[in-house]
């Protein structure tokens, strides 16, 4: 029969007929998931461009939506008063940003600007209001640039009002409250810095 020396030699090559095909099939199994990895990736990429050919095709049509039948009553309906939303924030923006400007230009100048900055304020929180009031009918990337953009314009506000403070309070003779020199002779004026 088997030798003793013949035993250990057939136990090898046994164990080395499994790991060939213990290989074969692990390469097989992974040649297997690269192809349905492959597959997958291909359908993902493929539903992608038709969600963007959706998104597009929802932008380019904004009176239809995926939420109703086109041209829908309900769907009309919302559509209206989003562009109502839209037409009375936009103006009251506009108004803040044009106060806003006025009292900074005054700041800027040395000028008085107490009421410009009561009418910066008042714009100001009018428009937050009414931002507030018609953000149901706005979409959410409209309600995040209008938000951003007022608090933008509340931000340049209290710096300058920070800044009209700083003065009040600093005894050092200080480009603003000299501008009316400026005012006469441009080419005369010369900024004082500060510690100068």
């Amino acid at each position: 029969m088997l030798s003793a020396g013949g035993l250990p030699l057939l136990l090898s090559a046994a164990a080395l007929g499994l790991a060939v095909i213990a290989l074969f099939i692990g390469s097989g199994a992974r040649r297997r998931s690269e192809d349905q990895l492959t597959a997958l990736r291909e359908r993902s990429d493929t539903l992608w461009r038709e969600v963007d050919d959706i998104r597009v095709a929802q932008f380019n049509r904004p009176g239809e939506s995926g939420n109703g039948a086109p041209g829908s009553p309900v769907e009309e309906a919302r559509y209206q008063k989003e562009v109502e939303a839209y037409a009375r924030i936009w103006p009251q923006v506009w108004n803040l940003h044009e106060r806003l400007g006025m009292f900074l230009r005054a700041v800027e100048g040395g000028e008085a600007a107490g009421e410009l900055r009561l009418e910066a304020r008042n714009a100001a929180l009018e428009a937050r209001e009414l931002l507030n009031r018609n953000r149901p009918f706005c979409t959410e990337s409209v309600d995040e640039l209008v938000t951003r953009l007022i608090d933008a314009e509340i931000k340049a506000h209290l710096a300058a009002c920070q800044y009209l403070d700083l003065l009040k309070m600093s005894p050092v003779t200080h480009p603003i409250t000299t501008a009316g020199s400026c005012r006469t002779s441009a080419t005369a004026c010369t900024r004082a810095k500060p510690g100068s």
